[in-house]
C-alpha cells in the first residue's frame, strides 16, 4: 500500500472511531438509567403479542411487541422466559373515536416501556431489565425503580412478565 493511501485509510479509521464514540455517548444518553435498556431498533415491526386497556386513572390503549425470541416462547409456553427476550409495550391515551362513540382510538403516545432477559447481566431482578421512555427519551431514576418491584410482587408466577399472548 502506497503512502497516500495508508495516510487515507488511517484517517478514514480515526474518523469511524471519533463517529461510533459519537453514537455510543449518544446512545448511553437515552439508556434507562438503573439497567441500561434502550429502545430496540425496529421494534415498530414487531409482531404483535396483545393489547391491553388501562383503567383510570392511566387510562390507556397499550400493545405489546415482542422480538423473535420472545414470540417463539410465548408460541411454545416456554417459562422462563429465554434470554435475548425482547419487550416492548406502547402506551397511548384512550381517546374516544370522533367517527364512532363506543370505539376508542390511541390519543397522544405516553410512554414505551421495555424489558430485556439477560440472565447473568440482570441476576439481582429475576434476570430482567428495565426501560421507560417519554418522548424518546428514558424517565428519571426516582420513577424507573417502581418497574422491578411490581413486576416482582404481581408476576412472580409468570417469570416477572404481566403480558399474555392473545392468539
Amino acid at each position: 500500500m502506497n503512502a497516500a493511501r495508508l495516510a487515507l485509510f488511517g484517517c478514514g479509521a480515526v474518523l469511524m472511531g471519533a463517529l461510533a464514540a459519537k453514537a455510543n455517548a449518544g446512545n448511553a444518553l437515552l439508556a434507562s438509567p438503573i439497567y441500561g435498556v434502550t429502545i430496540p431498533e425496529g421494534y415498530r415491526s414487531w409482531q404483535l403479542i396483545a393489547p391491553a386497556q388501562e383503567a383510570p386513572p392511566l387510562d390507556e390503549l397499550r400493545a405489546t411487541l415482542g422480538n423473535r425470541i420472545a414470540i417463539r416462547a410465548y408460541e411454545k409456553g416456554k417459562l422462563p422466559f429465554p434470554d435475548g427476550t425482547v419487550l416492548v409495550k406502547l402506551a397511548w391515551k384512550h381517546t374516544p373515536s370522533p367517527e364512532f362513540a363506543p370505539a376508542s382510538i390511541p390519543g397522544a403516545a405516553t410512554t414505551v416501556q421495555v424489558m430485556v432477559k439477560d440472565s447473568r447481566r440482570y441476576a439481582a431482578t429475576g434476570g430482567w431489565g428495565f426501560g421507560r421512555f417519554v418522548n424518546g427519551k428514558p424517565v428519571d431514576e426516582a420513577q424507573h425503580q417502581t418497574c422491578w418491584s411490581c413486576h416482582q410482587s404481581r408476576a412472580s408466577a409468570h417469570d416477572f412478565v404481566f403480558t399474555r399472548y392473545a392468539p
